[in-house]
């Protein structure tokens, strides 16, 4: 039961390009924002969309597969955890982040939803 704790998997749609930046270890982090929906009807019977968004964060050779195969519209699964932080911003203000650290990426569907797979 252990792995069940704090384990996230999502399957969503990259909603930008992602960002690589190489750390001065020679390790790679790439960060993406996931895009998940959840269909459900309303009061009057009517299909709703409701779509949450996730940023994701990965590592090492996680970030170099994000780096090469994950494109902006790419359907994507995202096995991983939940990590917290906060940070000052430039105002001075201190915010508090929930980002998912995936340890696992699973290419799914189309890029861009043209049909083709790149």
């Amino acid at each position: 039961m252990s792995t069940l704790r704090n384990h996230v998997q999502l399957i969503g749609n990259v909603g930008q390009e992602p960002t690589i930046t190489n750390l001065e270890s020679g390790s790679k982090v790439a960060r993406f924002s996931l895009a998940t929906n959840e269909y459900y009807k309303n009061k009057k019977g009517e299909k709703e969309q409701s779509t949450e968004w996730h940023t994701v964060v990965a590592w090492g050779k996680t970030a170099e597969i994000v780096e090469q195969y994950v494109v902006k519209g790419k359907e994507v699964g995202v096995s991983g955890k939940l990590k917290s932080r906060s940070y000052e911003d430039k105002d001075g203000i201190k915010r508090y982040v929930t980002e998912i650290e995936a340890n696992e990426i699973l290419l799914l569907g189309t890029n861009n939803g043209n049909g083709s797979n790149e």
